[in-house]
Parts: structure tokens; C-alpha cells; sequence
């Protein structure tokens, strides 16, 4: 059986709009929206702007998460975010300390 792998999240921070730049160990980064999320359950707490903020890369990088019940995975993220353009790459390493 083979299993899919993703890299690993190294660091997350989060953007307007409620968007998430996310780098991963391979060297890349992703954007993710999360306003489609903002309705579902248990994402709703997500439009607290102060709550948004409070996201963290989770032990390993397996994930993000705001709370115990709030979460995304690396492959969530790495499938469903898109490739910053250069300039929000600068941004992203600016950002991160790199």
C-alpha cells in the first residue's frame, strides 16, 4: 500500500483576509485561504480576528492549529494552498527570519 507524503510545516503566520503563509521543510511556501472554512463547524471561532491570530505549527509539523478542536493537517495545507508569487516569497523568508 502505498501512502503519500507531504513535507513538513516549519512555520506559519498568519495574513489578511484571513489567509495563512505556510513553509514547509522542503523549502517552499503556500498560501491558504481559510474564508471557505469560516461557516463550517468547528471553524466558525476562525473569524475572531484576535482567535485567527493565535494559530501555531503543531509537534512534528504534522499541522496547524488554533485550539484542540481546530485544526488542519500538512496535507491540507500543502494540497489546497497556492504557490506565492516572488515577491510574497521574499515576504514569506522576511517574515520567518530566513
Amino acid at each position: 500500500m502505498k501512502t503519500n507524503s507531504f513535507p513538513k510545516i516549519q512555520n506559519v503566520a498568519p495574513l489578511a483576509r484571513k489567509g495563512l503563509l505556510v513553509q514547509f521543510d522542503n523549502g517552499e511556501s503556500r498560501i491558504y485561504d481559510c474564508r471557505p472554512l469560516l461557516k463550517k463547524s468547528p471553524f466558525v471561532v476562525l473569524q475572531s480576528d484576535s482567535f485567527f491570530r493565535m494559530v501555531k505549527v503543531d509537534a512534528g509539523g504534522y499541522g496547524i492549529s488554533w485550539s484542540d478542536d481546530v485544526d488542519l493537517s500538512e496535507a491540507e495545507l500543502w494540497k489546497n494552498g497556492c504557490v506565492p508569487n516572488k515577491r510574497l516569497q521574499r515576504t514569506a523568508r522576511q517574515a520567518c527570519g530566513r
